[in-house]
């Protein structure tokens, strides 16, 4: 009898030395874990310069254009130009200097990207002055007719046909003098319209960089917090063995 309690008691001891053991196997399988999960985490220095990287990207999208040239200022001369047109010669004048600011402005379309719909915008103008012109200048060779046919029936005598030639070309002359100061009038509002669609980008572009700068302390914090709670080290799981 004495025997077997000798040896209840070794097992009841041998027991719980089994237990602590394996509980210090499972500590140390989670402490690894939670090592190898820190490491494969991204480093917080690394995710901070994504962060600014990535705001960068967004104020460069939204920038100011650096361009203050009013590129609608051509439209106007041109169209000035050809309304005071009296000749062919000037109508000519008149069409080369469009092509000539078409050209340039063309070019600067690739120089100034910000501004590349303000520009489109007085290209699109400055063509239609070319086309204008070419009108202008068939309506000025049949004015040239009508006034030499009307000389030519006052020289013959014939009052009456002479007379209604000459009411006809100056309803002509009057009614192109209308249309030519309607093409200025619609130039002016197509360059106010600019003007306005502009600010309302520049408004806009004011606006999202406010944005960007508030999002990026945003995430700045965010990234700080989460380093902050990193820092610490693994907490210790607790043993408890019941004997």
């Amino acid at each position: 009898m004495g025997g077997m309690n000798i040896s209840s008691v070794g097992a009841g001891g041998y027991e719980p030395s089994r237990q602590v053991g394996a509980a210090r196997q499972e500590q140390k399988a989670l402490v690894e874990a939670l090592r190898e999960e820190r490491e494969g985490q991204p480093d917080v220095a690394e995710m901070m310069k994504e962060a600014r990287e990535k705001a960068a990207e967004r104020e460069k999208m939204f920038k100011r254009p650096k361009s203050s040239r009013r590129y609608g200022d051509t439209t106007m001369i041109a169209y000035t130009k050809l309304a005071r047109a009296k000749s062919l010669g000037d109508v000519d004048a008149a069409s080369g200097y469009a092509r000539r600011q078409i050209a340039q402005l063309r070019a600067a379309k690739h120089s100034d990207s910000d501004n590349a719909d303000r520009i489109q915008a007085a290209i699109n103008q400055l063509q239609k002055a070319v086309n204008r012109a070419g009108r202008k200048k068939r309506e000025i060779s049949q004015e040239k007719l009508t006034a030499k046919r009307q000389a030519k029936l006052e020289k013959e005598k014939r009052a009456r046909e002479a007379k209604r030639l000459r009411h006809q070309l100056r309803s002509r002359q009057a009614a192109r003098m209308i249309r030519e100061s309607g093409y200025l009038r619609e130039a002016e509002i197509d360059n106010r319209m600019q003007d306005h669609i502009a600010a309302t980008k520049q408004e806009m572009r004011t606006q999202m960089q406010e944005l960007t700068g508030q999002t990026q302390t945003t995430v700045d914090t965010a990234i700080q917090q989460y380093a902050a709670a990193s820092a610490g080290p693994a907490p210790e799981p607790e043993i408890n063995v019941q004997a």
